[in-house]
């Protein structure tokens, strides 16, 4: 999987077993049109059954990671007027459906974040795995202070990772955190100052995609559904997680390697 960057502005390519998605609209500050999140959204599709790929990474090629959805490009000027209800039937199958791909892709995904990461470029973030920041970056909720409600999972994520009150700060105060409050906020897996992040965020992947790509895929998995089901639900996910990877042939790897006292050499597989 190769893809220039379009007109829509996201790259898409592939490098030793990652899938690298890189936003490249520097002029919108990388902020997201339908086609770029359409874009986004068939790259994670088709990923989900490439057995080849072992992590996913998430950039920007600029100043800033993502500004947020692109207004500007879905209410040009002179536009025909939407039906009414546009916004809920197309909301699911673009925006929402770009963070559900995220979460539930069986696969690690690593955010790396500079500058803005903003409205869906903070749900982005918050939905990977793993999300490195630049310390002097910014997650900024501006939903209300431009006077409509939050979308593309901001009232689910935030609560879990940060607490309700804190979600209210941000979401409703429209509090803006750099990276490093983020980091200490628990909203993001680590700040980093800005020089070093590049180094952090290619270490953290070719650690990823270096491991137990199906065991990883499938805790990853158990981790979301456990967030919705009781511990006897959990513990039968996890259960039927253990019988899948038993049986790849990374768990014999794994046991080989401690019968052998040496780091293992995971293949994926």
């Amino acid at each position: 999987m190769s893809e220039p960057t379009a007109d829509d502005g996201v790259a898409v390519t592939t490098v030793d077993g990652v899938l690298r998605l890189e936003l490249d609209r520097p002029e919108q500050k990388n902020a997201l049109s339908p086609g770029a999140i359409g874009r986004l959204v068939r790259a994670l599709e088709e990923a989900s059954t490439d057995d080849s790929l072992r992590a996913i990474v998430l950039r920007s090629t600029s100043g800033d990671f993502c500004a947020g959805a692109d207004w500007v490009a879905t209410n040009t000027a002179g536009a025909p007027r939407p039906r009414t209800g546009s916004i809920q039937r197309r909301t699911p199958v673009q925006a929402h459906r770009l963070i559900e791909l995220l979460t539930e892709v069986q696969l690690p995904v690593v955010c790396a974040v500079t500058g803005w990461a903003a409205g869906i470029g903070c749900q982005i973030a918050l939905a990977a795995d793993f999300t490195v920041a630049s310390e002097s970056s910014r997650f900024w909720e501006p939903f209300l202070q431009r006077g409509f409600t939050p979308d593309s999972g901001a009232t689910w994520l935030l609560p879990r990772l940060v607490g309700i009150a804190r979600a209210k700060e941000l979401l409703l105060l429209g509090r803006e955190l750099s990276g490093r409050e983020a980091a200490d906020w628990g909203l993001i897996h680590r700040a980093v100052p800005d020089a070093e992040l590049d180094g952090a965020v290619d270490e953290l992947v070719a650690r990823l995609a270096s491991g137990p790509t199906a065991a990883l895929g499938l805790t990853k998995r158990c981790i979301h559904r456990a967030l919705e089901s009781t511990l006897t639900a959990a513990m039968e996910a996890e259960s039927n997680a253990l019988e899948l990877s038993s049986r790849s042939a990374d768990f014999k790897e794994g046991l080989a390697a401690f019968r052998e006292r040496r780091p293992p050499s995971f293949e994926g597989r």
